[in-house]
Protein backbone atom coordinates (compact mmCIF):
# COMPACT_ATOMS: atom_id res chain seq x y z
CA UNK A 1 0.00 0.00 0.00
CA UNK A 2 0.84 3.67 -0.59
CA UNK A 3 1.69 6.06 1.98
CA UNK A 4 -0.76 8.12 3.46
CA UNK A 5 -0.39 11.90 3.42
CA UNK A 6 -1.16 12.94 7.42
CA UNK A 7 -4.39 14.32 7.91
CA UNK A 8 -4.85 17.87 8.48
CA UNK A 9 -4.80 19.36 12.03
CA UNK A 10 -7.36 22.14 12.84
CA UNK A 11 -7.73 24.30 15.87
CA UNK A 12 -10.16 22.49 18.34
CA UNK A 13 -13.25 24.93 17.62
CA UNK A 14 -14.37 26.35 20.96
CA UNK A 15 -18.22 25.55 20.63
CA UNK A 16 -17.12 22.06 20.18
CA UNK A 17 -14.75 21.62 23.52
CA UNK A 18 -17.32 23.62 25.86
CA UNK A 19 -20.42 21.33 24.53
CA UNK A 20 -18.06 18.45 25.87
CA UNK A 21 -17.87 19.75 28.91
CA UNK A 22 -21.26 20.79 29.83
CA UNK A 23 -22.01 17.25 28.93
CA UNK A 24 -19.99 16.00 31.83
CA UNK A 25 -20.71 19.07 34.13
CA UNK A 26 -24.71 18.96 33.69
CA UNK A 27 -23.99 15.06 35.16
CA UNK A 28 -22.04 16.26 38.00
CA UNK A 29 -24.09 15.60 40.71
CA UNK A 30 -24.08 11.55 39.72
CA UNK A 31 -20.51 11.58 39.04
CA UNK A 32 -19.93 13.15 42.66
CA UNK A 33 -22.04 10.93 44.41
CA UNK A 34 -20.02 7.80 43.15
CA UNK A 35 -16.73 9.59 44.33
CA UNK A 36 -18.64 10.13 47.65
CA UNK A 37 -19.99 6.16 48.17
CA UNK A 38 -16.86 4.79 46.48
CA UNK A 39 -13.74 6.80 47.09
CA UNK A 40 -11.20 8.01 44.64
CA UNK A 41 -9.29 7.36 42.63
CA UNK A 42 -12.33 5.89 40.46
CA UNK A 43 -13.22 4.66 36.69
CA UNK A 44 -16.91 4.95 35.80
CA UNK A 45 -18.23 2.50 33.60
CA UNK A 46 -21.27 3.65 31.81
CA UNK A 47 -22.97 0.63 30.33
CA UNK A 48 -25.37 2.76 28.61
CA UNK A 49 -23.15 4.75 26.45
CA UNK A 50 -21.44 1.31 25.31
CA UNK A 51 -25.05 -0.11 24.42
CA UNK A 52 -25.58 2.96 22.50
CA UNK A 53 -22.62 2.77 20.39
CA UNK A 54 -22.70 -0.96 19.90
CA UNK A 55 -26.12 0.16 18.24
CA UNK A 56 -25.23 3.26 16.32
CA UNK A 57 -22.19 1.09 14.51
CA UNK A 58 -24.04 -2.21 13.92
CA UNK A 59 -26.84 0.32 12.50
CA UNK A 60 -24.34 2.45 10.08
CA UNK A 61 -23.35 -0.94 8.56
CA UNK A 62 -26.63 -3.73 8.43
CA UNK A 63 -28.70 -1.26 5.45
CA UNK A 64 -25.89 -1.69 2.89
CA UNK A 65 -24.41 -5.76 3.93
CA UNK A 66 -26.77 -8.93 3.72
CA UNK A 67 -24.53 -10.36 5.84
CA UNK A 68 -22.71 -9.02 8.84
CA UNK A 69 -20.98 -9.50 12.84
CA UNK A 70 -19.56 -7.61 15.16
CA UNK A 71 -16.44 -8.34 17.46
CA UNK A 72 -14.86 -6.22 19.76
CA UNK A 73 -11.77 -5.95 20.43
CA UNK A 74 -11.20 -7.09 24.13
CA UNK A 75 -7.66 -5.13 23.66
CA UNK A 76 -9.06 -2.13 23.41
CA UNK A 77 -10.63 -2.12 27.16
CA UNK A 78 -10.52 -5.63 28.65
CA UNK A 79 -12.13 -4.74 31.68
CA UNK A 80 -14.98 -8.03 31.14
CA UNK A 81 -17.80 -5.77 32.18
CA UNK A 82 -16.99 -3.79 28.86
CA UNK A 83 -17.15 -7.25 26.78
CA UNK A 84 -20.25 -9.10 28.94
CA UNK A 85 -22.20 -5.76 27.80
CA UNK A 86 -21.20 -5.64 24.55
CA UNK A 87 -21.68 -9.56 24.46
CA UNK A 88 -25.51 -8.67 25.48
CA UNK A 89 -25.50 -6.04 22.75
CA UNK A 90 -24.95 -9.13 20.09
CA UNK A 91 -21.00 -8.34 19.56
CA UNK A 92 -18.77 -11.50 19.20
CA UNK A 93 -15.37 -11.22 21.02
CA UNK A 94 -12.27 -10.68 18.97
CA UNK A 95 -9.13 -11.88 20.94
CA UNK A 96 -5.08 -11.51 20.43
CA UNK A 97 -3.69 -13.73 23.46
CA UNK A 98 -4.47 -16.84 25.01
CA UNK A 99 -5.15 -15.14 28.26
CA UNK A 100 -8.16 -12.58 26.22
CA UNK A 101 -9.12 -15.98 25.15
CA UNK A 102 -9.57 -17.10 28.61
CA UNK A 103 -11.87 -14.35 29.52
CA UNK A 104 -14.56 -14.87 26.83
CA UNK A 105 -14.67 -18.26 27.90
CA UNK A 106 -15.43 -17.00 31.11
CA UNK A 107 -17.87 -14.68 29.72
CA UNK A 108 -19.16 -17.23 28.01
CA UNK A 109 -18.67 -16.57 24.64
CA UNK A 110 -19.50 -18.65 21.60
CA UNK A 111 -18.22 -16.38 18.77
CA UNK A 112 -14.56 -15.71 19.45
CA UNK A 113 -11.87 -14.70 16.41
CA UNK A 114 -8.59 -15.25 17.71
CA UNK A 115 -6.07 -12.76 15.96
CA UNK A 116 -2.56 -11.95 16.38
CA UNK A 117 0.86 -13.21 15.55
CA UNK A 118 3.00 -15.41 17.42
CA UNK A 119 0.70 -17.63 19.04
CA UNK A 120 1.92 -20.21 21.63
CA UNK A 121 1.22 -24.00 20.78
CA UNK A 122 -0.69 -23.65 24.29
CA UNK A 123 -2.99 -21.20 22.85
CA UNK A 124 -3.35 -23.32 19.50
CA UNK A 125 -4.23 -26.54 21.27
CA UNK A 126 -6.75 -23.94 23.86
CA UNK A 127 -8.88 -23.49 20.34
CA UNK A 128 -8.55 -26.50 19.24
CA UNK A 129 -10.34 -27.79 22.75
CA UNK A 130 -12.91 -25.19 22.04
CA UNK A 131 -13.02 -25.64 18.25
CA UNK A 132 -16.91 -25.18 18.45
CA UNK A 133 -16.46 -21.29 19.70
CA UNK A 134 -13.53 -20.15 17.90
CA UNK A 135 -11.84 -19.03 14.59
CA UNK A 136 -8.55 -18.96 13.93
CA UNK A 137 -6.65 -16.59 12.20
CA UNK A 138 -3.92 -17.87 11.07
CA UNK A 139 -1.06 -15.29 11.04
CA UNK A 140 1.68 -17.55 8.79
CA UNK A 141 3.05 -20.25 6.96
CA UNK A 142 5.15 -21.44 10.46
CA UNK A 143 1.70 -21.11 12.27
CA UNK A 144 -0.48 -23.28 10.00
CA UNK A 145 2.64 -25.95 10.40
CA UNK A 146 2.47 -25.81 14.16
CA UNK A 147 -1.30 -26.19 14.11
CA UNK A 148 -1.27 -29.01 11.84
CA UNK A 149 1.63 -30.72 13.65
CA UNK A 150 -0.29 -30.80 16.91
CA UNK A 151 -3.51 -32.03 14.97
CA UNK A 152 -1.45 -34.51 13.18
CA UNK A 153 -3.19 -38.01 14.68
CA UNK A 154 -6.04 -36.49 15.96
CA UNK A 155 -9.51 -38.17 15.88
CA UNK A 156 -11.56 -35.18 16.09
CA UNK A 157 -15.08 -35.03 15.66
CA UNK A 158 -15.18 -31.48 13.68
CA UNK A 159 -12.58 -29.68 12.08
CA UNK A 160 -10.53 -26.35 13.79
CA UNK A 161 -12.35 -23.33 11.72
CA UNK A 162 -9.54 -21.11 10.09
CA UNK A 163 -9.05 -17.57 8.71
CA UNK A 164 -5.73 -16.16 6.93
CA UNK A 165 -4.77 -12.75 7.65
CA UNK A 166 -3.08 -10.72 5.46
CA UNK A 167 -1.04 -7.84 6.05
CA UNK A 168 -1.67 -4.48 4.50
CA UNK A 169 1.47 -3.11 4.12
CA UNK A 170 4.61 -5.04 3.59
CA UNK A 171 6.76 -2.87 4.70
CA UNK A 172 8.48 -1.63 8.19
CA UNK A 173 6.98 -2.93 11.27
CA UNK A 174 3.38 -3.41 10.12
CA UNK A 175 4.62 -6.41 7.81
CA UNK A 176 4.38 -8.78 11.53
CA UNK A 177 0.81 -9.03 10.53
CA UNK A 178 -0.15 -12.15 8.27
CA UNK A 179 0.99 -12.45 5.22
CA UNK A 180 1.10 -10.70 1.62
CA UNK A 181 -1.24 -11.50 -0.61
CA UNK A 182 0.84 -12.59 -3.29
CA UNK A 183 1.46 -15.91 -1.50
CA UNK A 184 -2.39 -16.62 -1.03
CA UNK A 185 -1.88 -19.12 -3.86
CA UNK A 186 0.48 -21.25 -1.91
CA UNK A 187 -1.00 -21.13 1.78
CA UNK A 188 -4.25 -22.29 0.28
CA UNK A 189 -2.99 -25.42 -1.31
CA UNK A 190 -1.31 -26.30 1.87
CA UNK A 191 -4.94 -25.41 3.99
CA UNK A 192 -6.92 -27.29 1.56
CA UNK A 193 -4.44 -30.57 1.83
CA UNK A 194 -4.46 -30.48 5.61
CA UNK A 195 -6.76 -32.52 7.27
CA UNK A 196 -8.98 -31.14 10.61
CA UNK A 197 -8.63 -27.44 8.95
CA UNK A 198 -12.11 -25.74 7.04
CA UNK A 199 -10.99 -22.45 5.68
CA UNK A 200 -13.28 -20.16 5.98
CA UNK A 201 -12.48 -16.52 4.81
CA UNK A 202 -9.73 -13.78 5.41
CA UNK A 203 -8.96 -11.01 7.45
CA UNK A 204 -7.09 -7.55 7.28
CA UNK A 205 -6.82 -4.45 9.55
CA UNK A 206 -5.05 -1.01 9.39
CA UNK A 207 -5.18 1.33 12.55
CA UNK A 208 -5.72 4.67 13.70
CA UNK A 209 -8.38 5.08 11.23
CA UNK A 210 -9.44 8.42 11.01
CA UNK A 211 -11.03 8.18 7.31
CA UNK A 212 -11.82 4.61 5.26
CA UNK A 213 -9.16 5.35 2.75
CA UNK A 214 -6.73 3.19 3.97
CA UNK A 215 -9.46 0.25 4.20
CA UNK A 216 -10.58 1.06 0.57
CA UNK A 217 -7.25 1.14 -1.06
CA UNK A 218 -6.47 -2.14 0.26
CA UNK A 219 -9.69 -3.46 -0.64
CA UNK A 220 -9.28 -2.65 -4.05
CA UNK A 221 -5.47 -4.55 -3.28
CA UNK A 222 -7.72 -7.58 -2.00
CA UNK A 223 -10.33 -7.29 -5.31
CA UNK A 224 -7.00 -7.35 -7.43
CA UNK A 225 -5.49 -10.77 -5.52
CA UNK A 226 -9.24 -12.69 -5.82
CA UNK A 227 -9.29 -12.16 -9.19
CA UNK A 228 -6.43 -14.32 -9.87
CA UNK A 229 -7.31 -16.85 -7.38
CA UNK A 230 -8.93 -20.16 -8.37
CA UNK A 231 -12.58 -20.36 -8.23
CA UNK A 232 -12.24 -23.51 -5.49
CA UNK A 233 -11.18 -20.56 -3.18
CA UNK A 234 -12.91 -17.82 -3.67
CA UNK A 235 -15.73 -20.43 -3.11
CA UNK A 236 -14.91 -21.11 0.39
CA UNK A 237 -14.73 -17.51 1.56
CA UNK A 238 -17.33 -17.51 4.18
CA UNK A 239 -16.60 -13.71 5.57
CA UNK A 240 -14.07 -11.02 4.87
CA UNK A 241 -13.21 -9.40 8.11
CA UNK A 242 -11.88 -5.52 7.10
CA UNK A 243 -10.82 -5.15 10.94
CA UNK A 244 -11.41 -2.11 12.99
CA UNK A 245 -9.41 0.51 14.03
CA UNK A 246 -12.32 3.12 13.65
CA UNK A 247 -11.62 6.90 14.92
CA UNK A 248 -14.52 8.51 17.19
CA UNK A 249 -16.05 11.29 14.38
CA UNK A 250 -14.24 13.50 16.62
CA UNK A 251 -11.37 13.01 15.97
CA UNK A 252 -8.23 13.11 17.77
CA UNK A 253 -7.34 15.94 20.26
CA UNK A 254 -3.94 17.48 20.51
CA UNK A 255 -2.08 20.50 22.68
CA UNK A 256 -0.10 21.04 19.80
CA UNK A 257 0.29 20.77 15.71
CA UNK A 258 3.14 18.49 16.29
CA UNK A 259 2.11 16.81 19.10
CA UNK A 260 4.79 18.48 21.30
CA UNK A 261 6.88 15.35 19.65
CA UNK A 262 8.27 13.08 22.24
CA UNK A 263 7.24 13.40 25.83
CA UNK A 264 10.26 15.31 28.12
CA UNK A 265 10.01 16.73 31.32
CA UNK A 266 10.28 20.26 29.92
CA UNK A 267 6.74 19.60 28.42
CA UNK A 268 5.27 19.86 31.68
CA UNK A 269 6.34 23.97 31.58
CA UNK A 270 3.87 24.83 28.91
CA UNK A 271 0.34 24.92 30.75
CA UNK A 272 -0.12 28.60 29.98
CA UNK A 273 -0.39 28.22 25.61
CA UNK A 274 -2.25 24.70 25.98
CA UNK A 275 -4.69 26.52 27.80
CA UNK A 276 -5.38 29.45 25.07
CA UNK A 277 -4.88 26.82 22.08
CA UNK A 278 -5.81 23.10 21.64
CA UNK A 279 -6.44 21.04 18.25
CA UNK A 280 -7.44 18.47 16.58
CA UNK A 281 -7.51 16.01 13.67
CA UNK A 282 -11.16 15.25 12.57
CA UNK A 283 -12.45 11.89 12.22
CA UNK A 284 -14.98 10.51 9.85
CA UNK A 285 -18.54 9.46 10.61
CA UNK A 286 -19.52 5.86 10.57
CA UNK A 287 -21.67 6.41 8.32
CA UNK A 288 -19.38 7.63 5.90
CA UNK A 289 -17.40 4.87 6.51
CA UNK A 290 -19.95 2.52 6.43
CA UNK A 291 -21.39 4.05 2.76
CA UNK A 292 -17.76 4.11 1.57
CA UNK A 293 -16.46 0.54 2.51
CA UNK A 294 -19.68 -0.70 0.81
CA UNK A 295 -18.83 0.50 -1.81
CA UNK A 296 -15.40 -0.59 -2.05
CA UNK A 297 -16.70 -4.06 -1.22
CA UNK A 298 -19.50 -4.22 -3.90
CA UNK A 299 -17.30 -3.12 -6.48
CA UNK A 300 -13.86 -4.95 -5.77
CA UNK A 301 -15.33 -8.25 -3.75
CA UNK A 302 -18.50 -9.11 -4.00
CA UNK A 303 -17.73 -10.22 -8.16
CA UNK A 304 -15.93 -12.80 -6.59
CA UNK A 305 -17.01 -13.70 -3.45
CA UNK A 306 -20.84 -14.02 -1.60
CA UNK A 307 -19.79 -14.01 1.92
CA UNK A 308 -20.35 -12.20 5.23
CA UNK A 309 -18.84 -9.16 6.48
CA UNK A 310 -17.22 -9.14 9.62
CA UNK A 311 -15.47 -5.66 11.68
CA UNK A 312 -13.72 -5.62 15.08
CA UNK A 313 -14.63 -2.35 16.30
CA UNK A 314 -12.73 -1.47 19.80
CA UNK A 315 -11.92 1.79 20.28
CA UNK A 316 -14.75 3.56 18.46
CA UNK A 317 -17.65 1.18 20.76
CA UNK A 318 -15.64 1.89 24.16
CA UNK A 319 -13.86 5.40 23.89
CA UNK A 320 -16.47 7.60 25.35
CA UNK A 321 -18.06 5.05 27.77
CA UNK A 322 -15.62 5.23 30.69
CA UNK A 323 -14.26 7.94 32.30
CA UNK A 324 -11.62 8.62 35.45
CA UNK A 325 -12.63 10.49 38.64
CA UNK A 326 -9.23 11.54 40.53
CA UNK A 327 -9.11 13.95 43.89
CA UNK A 328 -6.69 17.20 44.76
CA UNK A 329 -4.11 15.57 47.45
CA UNK A 330 -1.94 18.89 47.41
CA UNK A 331 -1.79 22.19 45.83
CA UNK A 332 1.70 23.44 45.76
CA UNK A 333 0.82 26.93 43.85
CA UNK A 334 -2.36 28.44 42.26
CA UNK A 335 -0.83 27.02 38.79
CA UNK A 336 -0.04 23.41 40.45
CA UNK A 337 -1.89 20.83 42.37
CA UNK A 338 -1.06 16.65 43.20
CA UNK A 339 -3.87 14.28 42.41
CA UNK A 340 -4.76 11.07 44.05
CA UNK A 341 -3.48 8.87 41.46
CA UNK A 342 -0.78 8.28 39.03
CA UNK A 343 -0.51 8.01 35.03
CA UNK A 344 0.10 4.31 35.86
CA UNK A 345 -3.34 3.81 36.22
CA UNK A 346 -3.52 4.80 31.75
CA UNK A 347 -0.05 3.00 31.38
CA UNK A 348 1.30 5.65 29.26
CA UNK A 349 2.09 9.42 29.02
CA UNK A 350 -0.90 10.25 27.21
CA UNK A 351 -1.73 13.59 28.31
CA UNK A 352 1.52 14.96 27.44
CA UNK A 353 0.55 14.56 24.15
CA UNK A 354 -3.17 14.01 23.94
CA UNK A 355 -5.82 16.54 24.55
CA UNK A 356 -8.39 16.06 27.24
CA UNK A 357 -10.16 18.66 29.38
CA UNK A 358 -9.69 18.35 33.14
CA UNK A 359 -13.06 18.85 34.52
CA UNK A 360 -13.50 20.74 38.33
CA UNK A 361 -16.87 18.40 39.15
CA UNK A 362 -16.40 20.39 43.04
CA UNK A 363 -16.33 23.81 41.12
CA UNK A 364 -17.51 23.67 37.67
CA UNK A 365 -17.63 26.35 35.55
CA UNK A 366 -17.04 27.14 31.64
CA UNK A 367 -13.94 28.33 31.88
CA UNK A 368 -10.29 26.78 31.51
CA UNK A 369 -7.68 28.22 33.75
CA UNK A 370 -3.76 27.00 33.49
CA UNK A 371 -2.96 24.54 35.74
CA UNK A 372 -0.04 21.36 35.95
CA UNK A 373 -2.62 18.76 36.90
CA UNK A 374 -0.28 16.14 38.21
CA UNK A 375 -0.15 12.72 39.49
CA UNK A 376 1.55 11.48 42.61
CA UNK A 377 4.01 9.08 40.95
CA UNK A 378 8.01 9.88 41.86
CA UNK A 379 8.50 10.52 37.95
CA UNK A 380 8.19 13.97 36.17
CA UNK A 381 6.03 12.08 33.36
CA UNK A 382 2.84 12.10 35.54
CA UNK A 383 0.94 14.83 33.80
CA UNK A 384 -3.12 14.14 33.41
CA UNK A 385 -3.28 17.87 31.75
CA UNK A 386 -1.91 21.46 32.02
CA UNK A 387 -5.19 23.20 32.59
CA UNK A 388 -8.79 22.26 34.33
CA UNK A 389 -12.56 23.52 33.64
CA UNK A 390 -13.41 25.41 36.97
CA UNK A 391 -13.70 28.54 38.80
CA UNK A 392 -10.87 27.51 41.31
CA UNK A 393 -8.82 24.80 42.20
CA UNK A 394 -8.35 23.39 45.77
CA UNK A 395 -7.69 20.32 48.06
CA UNK A 396 -10.33 17.90 48.63
CA UNK A 397 -11.84 18.54 45.04
CA UNK A 398 -13.35 15.91 42.60
CA UNK A 399 -11.52 16.36 38.80
CA UNK A 400 -12.91 14.31 36.05
CA UNK A 401 -11.43 13.11 32.90
CA UNK A 402 -14.23 12.31 30.76
CA UNK A 403 -13.39 9.54 27.07
CA UNK A 404 -10.78 7.31 28.86
CA UNK A 405 -12.33 4.04 27.64
CA UNK A 406 -10.11 3.10 24.81
CA UNK A 407 -6.10 2.05 25.38
CA UNK A 408 -6.27 3.34 29.12
CA UNK A 409 -7.26 1.24 31.33
CA UNK A 410 -5.94 -2.08 29.39
CA UNK A 411 -2.69 -0.22 29.35
CA UNK A 412 -2.92 0.33 33.35
CA UNK A 413 0.43 -0.90 34.95
CA UNK A 414 1.59 -1.60 37.85
CA UNK A 415 3.94 1.28 38.90
CA UNK A 416 4.61 2.82 42.08
CA UNK A 417 0.71 2.91 43.17
CA UNK A 418 -1.91 0.71 42.54
CA UNK A 419 -5.29 1.41 40.97
CA UNK A 420 -8.24 2.76 40.70
CA UNK A 421 -11.75 1.57 41.56
CA UNK A 422 -14.40 0.65 39.55
CA UNK A 423 -17.84 1.10 39.13
CA UNK A 424 -20.83 0.17 36.63
CA UNK A 425 -23.13 2.34 36.03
Amino acid sequence: MSEQQPPATLMLERDMLENFVKTYFNQKETYLALAQKYGSPLWILDASVLREKAKKFSQAFNPYFDQTSYYYAIKSNNHPEVAATLLESGFGLDVSSGIELKAAFNLNADDIIFSGPGKTDEELNLVIQHRDRVTLLLDSFGELDRLSALLSGSNLSSSVRVGIRLTTNPNGLWRKFGIVPEMLPEFWKKVKALPYINFLGLQFHSSWNLTPDRQVEFINLLGQTLSQMPQDFNSSIKFIDIGGGYWPEEGEWLHSQDTMGEPSAEGVTKSENHCHSHYRIPGTPIKVFAKTLFDAINTHLFPFVNCRICFEPGRWICHSSMHLLLSVIDKKGHDLVITDAGTNVIGWERFETDYFPVLNLSRSELSEKPCHILGSLCTPHDVFGYAYFGEDIKVGDCLMIPCQGAYTYSLGQNFIKGFPGFIKI
